[in-house]
């Protein structure tokens, strides 16, 4: 099956997974958004690829695929060549149904594996929901743990604490794989997995766990039906507000085959990589994959670069005594709509409305402001060159600096792109003094940290004073 994937027009520079003293760009450790695992780090802005090594014999679509450790050894470094930058080994089968293995089994199959790739300085990830093995694999030289049970078990967590490890921290129903598709349920799929996440996440911190090294994955097909997955998928974007790293983890699931109609596991490539892309551009950062190169490929051509809009609206056009405010909100309402019509472009999420105090020039009405989080494969002055037409349509009349104004559109932050030109200075050159810009931007992109390098926080604001309406 072949899927078409668009290509985006401005390609996206893709970043390498980098040992602490190596960091692109020239950036210091602490200004950018990294993902800590023992010794390596990876700047979760940009998406890693996890190739899947499974050493079972009953794997959902690779069972049995290696008869050796040379065999698998050589299966991960063949991953890292294709562009893998974490190999995630597992040594027993999570698949519903799937039969339990004894501790001791499981580490036969993984342990040397383990060692072996990473004497050959590969980030080696260890998907396992047992402590044991955990800890003897992180002393094998094992970088990442992948928990599907989300370190419930006080023992994975007391093994979290003792090491320097990075943790995915998955969303499974039930304790057990086996009858993790036992009628699942949920009210509200998306807010339920997000709550759980976010309490595993928090609960580690406690522990001792610093919270860079933490990684979230959702466990699309891990006690969710097909719908279920969906829904999760669709709404990826919410994840991404809990502000760690996200792994897409889609490779292969049924819900692919549902969706898509493919029976055969084997055939869903095409389908998950399209899947995969999607995720990483509603803000997944890590990628696992059974078909490392596909994959590559997909993210390379097609990931559209990200890029935070700010909105503003103090004059509605339209609206009755005492209904300004509903007004202003229907504004910037059409401005989001007219944004919707933007050519290669997606809206992922929208801030709440907040109502602000003018800034600048305070003899005029108070605003209402929001931040629009967008995909797009237009150039940062042709998109420029679009907002200032939807402005246009909806009124704006430039005729006081900081003024009065129906509808303002500015680019914040374009991924990747840093200019000083006359008609466009980027990152926004007065975001961070602005209340009613960083808030709600931190509302949708938690720890964000602009093109330059700098974070957004509300230590530098000192105009606009902003609070949601």
């Amino acid at each position: 099956m072949a899927l078409h994937l668009a290509t985006r027009r401005t390609r996206l520079e893709t970043r390498d997974g980098i040992r602490p003293e190596h960091f692109a760009r020239g950036f210091l450790e602490d200004e950018l958004m990294i993902w800590r695992c023992g010794s390596y780090s990876f700047d979760s802005r940009t998406p890693v690829i996890m190739g899947i090594l499974n050493v079972t014999p009953d794997s959902f679509s690779d069972g049995g695929s290696y008869a050796s450790v040379d065999e698998a050894v050589r299966a991960g470094l063949k991953m890292v060549e294709e562009g893998a930058l974490i190999i995630d080994v597992g040594g027993e089968s999570t698949r519903p149904g799937a039969s339990p293995v004894s501790v001791e089994e499981e580490l036969s199959r993984v342990e040397e594996v383990v060692r072996r790739l990473a004497v050959e300085n590969v980030c080696v990830s260890i998907d396992t929901r047992h402590a044991q093995v955990a800890k003897a694999c992180v002393e094998a030289g094992a970088s990442i743990i992948n928990d599907v049970t989300g370190f419930r078990d006080p023992e994975m967590v007391e093994v979290a604490t003792s090491c320097d490890a990075g943790l995915v921290v998955m969303h499974m129903q039930g304790d057990d794989p086996r009858t993790m598709q036992d009628e699942p349920h949920y009210d509200d799929v998306v807010d339920e997995v997000a709550t759980y996440l976010k309490l595993r996440a928090h609960s580690l911190e406690q522990a001792g766990v610093d919270r860079d090294r933490i990684c979230l994955d959702p466990g699309p097909g891990f006690g969710k039906t097909a719908k279920q997955t969906i829904e999760l998928m669709r709404n990826f974007q919410e994840f991404a507000r809990l502000g760690y790293p996200l792994m897409v983890a889609v490779s292969r699931k049924s819900y692919i085959g549902y969706a898509y109609h493919i029976d055969d596991p084997k055939e869903r490539d095409d389908a998950s990589a399209a899947e995969a892309l999607l995720a990483c551009e509603l803000g997944a950062s890590v990628i696992r994959t059974h078909n490392v190169p596909l994959t590559v490929t997909s993210v390379e051509e097609n990931l559209r670069p990200y890029v935070f809009i700010g909105m503003g609206c103090n004059v509605a056009l339209v609206a009755d005594e005492g209904e300004e405010l509903e007004g202003k909100k229907a504004m910037l309402n059409q401005a989001i709509s007219d944004m919707c019509m933007l050519p290669d472009s997606q809206i992922i999420d929208v801030s709440s409305f907040y109502e602000s105090e003018p800034a600048y020039f305070e003899d005029q009405d108070t605003f209402v402001n929001a931040v629009v989080l967008l995909r797009t494969g237009l150039p940062p002055q042709e998109l420029l060159r679009y907002l200032q037409a939807i402005e246009q349509s909806l009124g704006r009349v430039r005729e006081q600096e900081n003024g009065p104004r129906t509808c303002d559109l500015d680019i914040l932050d374009y991924q990747g792109y840093v200019c000083d030109h006359e008609i466009l200075t980027l990152p926004h050159p007065l975001l961070h003094e602005r209340d009613f810009v960083v808030k709600p931007l931190l509302e949708i992109a938690p720890r964000h940290e602009l093109a330059n390098g700098k974070k957004v926080t509300l230590e530098s604001v000192t105009v606009g004073k902003a609070w949601k309406c």
